[in-house]
C-alpha cells in the first residue's frame, strides 16, 4: 500500500519520522524509517512525503519520497 502524508516530525540522527496521513486527522504513523537516498535537508516539516505500508503493517511503513506540492 503507499499513501500520501505529511512530514510532522523528524530526528536527523536516527533518520526517524512522523508523518500525518493524508485526508486523516487521526491517522498519525511515528517513528518511521526513511530511505536514507533523502537527503536530511529535504526533509522539512510540512513538506509531503510518500510512504509505502507494506502488507498494510504500519510497523514496517517507510518513508520512500518526500516533495513540495
Amino acid at each position: 500500500m503507499t499513501e500520501i502524508g505529511i512530514l510532522k516530525t523528524w530526528a536527523t540522527g536516527t533518520y526517524k519520522a512522523g508523518v500525518q496521513l493524508a485526508g486523516s486527522l487521526t491517522t498519525y504513523l511515528d517513528n518511521l524509517n526513511v530511505a536514507r537516498n533523502i537527503a536530511s535537508a529535504d526533509m522539512v516539516i510540512g513538506r509531503s512525503v510518500i510512504v509505502v505500508i507494506p502488507g498494510g503493517n504500519p510497523r514496517d511503513a517507510v518513508v520512500i519520497a518526500v516533495f513540495t506540492v
